[in-house]
């Protein structure tokens, strides 16, 4: 009998070995989304903190823009987790404005009525065996956090207490968390395990998908949160030894063995400090932050945001010539996965209604301008999130079938279709593109000031007024920028 089983016996391992392998690979690819930079506000030309990020996603997705108000909740009120978990609601959650995408478990981005900026890169982590309670918690942590901080560093503490109380669902995730005054680096690890590092105000942070915080200080609470068994379990595991290792580094005791190293990794991140004038090579350990060679601005972020590698050897494209970034060059900090990009621009010296903007390109920020969204803004135009979607929030994890069919009644679509259009001929095309994209930003740069000194005084007087002028300012510009991509699209 055994004889006459041997060959498929044999096979079906085969089989099976060739899926494992390739099931790891994919989860790996799917590892590298998102890349992030925060500059603190002493490291800006005008004193802002500076929040750019590219959200990426692979297969097919959706991006909706929402304004959801602020809400007063009745005693006893709960949130329902997603695996079954039970937290307590606020009596008041947050004002926010909400890029959702329907069905990812993390992957929106949030920025609320007091300039509080969430998003949040994959860090793979060396955690197998997590404890989780109650099924744990992973898509509501931002927004739980958003909901209820005032500061990037109480957004902080708000989302260790979270993980601490259920377990964190992902492998591991760097959560950026910027507000008018601070920039915050959260590094959660799968479990009940994580600490958060305060971007110093002169320097600049660089994340791509690999935790970047390494050692850390816990008597310093002015810079340094973490859990209270951050240190003890990583040697319990065998991770860290205190009599060998020196100082606690957290990076090289809870990241994922190939995480940091990755050319994935290294690529993007050494792309940004050549942008930056930074004398990195790339075979350097990265630092978690730096002071710039010269302090940056809103609009050097957006190009850096646009970035292929043009120039260096790892453009495979030979600027263009031989093909598509996006098909020849791998991993960029602006890829084929990436779904839109923004800048947030934090000010501590206006009101967060007209001082927080979010910078925001959709799909591919080298494709489209980066339309300015205002904090204040009361409500979203027309056509920028999907009609009688998402009723309830179950709605996100349960989203009907066909919502990512493309039709002409959402900006988004027309955004893709665009993207692709230029991909086809990139070298022949993106010249016009770009040239179309810079007038644009330009148009909203070089208004900015006048509007906002204007808007500033009416604030004072009149907050509800100016909301309602920033309302409409906003509109306009989305859909001029939406006007413009169709026009491109026939």
């Amino acid at each position: 009998m055994l004889k006459h089983f041997r060959k498929p016996l044999f096979l079906i391992i085969v089989l099976s070995i060739a899926y494992l392998a390739y099931s790891q690979n994919l989860s790996k690819a799917e590892d590298f989304n998102c890349f992030s930079i925060m500059a603190g506000k002493n490291a800006t030309e005008d004193g802002s903190v500076l929040f750019a990020h590219i959200e990426d996603d692979f297969g097919k997705q959706l991006v909706n823009w929402y304004i959801k108000d602020a809400e007063m909740h009745h005693e006893g009120e709960q949130i329902h987790l997603k695996n079954g978990g039970i937290y307590h609601q606020a009596h008041r959650t947050n004002k926010y404005f909400w890029l959702e995408m329907p069905g990812m478990d993390f992957s929106d981005t949030y920025l609320n009525e007091f300039g509080v900026c969430i998003a949040s890169n994959s860090c793979a982590s060396k955690e197998k065996d997590p404890d989780l309670s109650q099924g744990g918690i992973g898509y509501m942590l931002r927004r739980i956090m958003a909901e209820r901080a005032s500061t990037a560093r109480e957004a902080v503490i708000i989302g260790g207490e979270l993980v601490e109380r259920f377990g964190y669902t992902g492998s591991g995730r760097t959560y950026c968390i910027a507000d008018p005054e601070e920039a915050w680096v959260m590094a959660v690890v799968y479990g009940k395990h994580w600490v958060a590092q305060r971007v110093p105000d002169d320097q600049i942070m660089v994340l791509p998908n690999n935790y970047t915080i390494e050692e850390v200080d816990l008597t310093d609470g002015a810079n340094f949160l973490a859990c209270p068994d951050l240190i003890e379990y990583a040697t319990e595991k065998g991770w860290y030894n205190p009599l060998n290792d020196g100082p606690f580094n957290f990076r090289k005791a809870y990241a994922e063995e190939n995480s940091v190293k990755h050319p994935d990794n290294v690529n993007r991140a050494w792309g940004a400090y050549h942008k930056l004038n930074m004398p990195f090579s790339i075979d350097d350990d990265f630092p978690f932050s730096f002071v710039p060679a010269d302090k940056v601005s809103k609009k050097e972020l957006m190009d850096l945001l646009k970035y292929h590698y043009e120039g260096t050897e790892l453009d495979k494209s030979n600027n263009y010539t031989l093909g598509s970034p996006y098909e020849l060059n791998g991993s960029m900090i602006c890829g084929k996965a990436s779904v839109y990009g923004f800048v947030a621009e934090c000010r501590s010296w206006m009101h967060p209604d007209v001082g927080t903007i979010m910078w925001l390109a959709p799909q591919w920020p080298d494709i489209q301008a980066f339309i300015p969204w205002y904090c204040g803004i009361k409500e979203i135009p027309e056509g920028y999130a999907r009609k009688g979607y998402l009723k309830d929030l179950s709605d996100h994890y349960n989203p009907p079938e066909d919502i990512h069919e493309s039709y002409d009644g959402h900006a988004f679509w027309t955004f893709v279709e665009l993207s692709g259009r230029v991909n086809e001929d990139y070298g022949g095309r993106i010249k016009k593109m770009s040239r179309q994209k810079a007038k644009l930003e330009h148009k909203f740069l070089k208004r900015q000031p006048r509007i906002e000194k204007m808007v500033v005084r009416m604030h004072r007087k009149n907050p509800e007024g100016a909301r309602e002028f920033l309302t409409v300012l906003t509109s306009s510009y989305a859909e001029l920028g939406w006007k413009i991509a169709k026009s491109n699209n026939k």
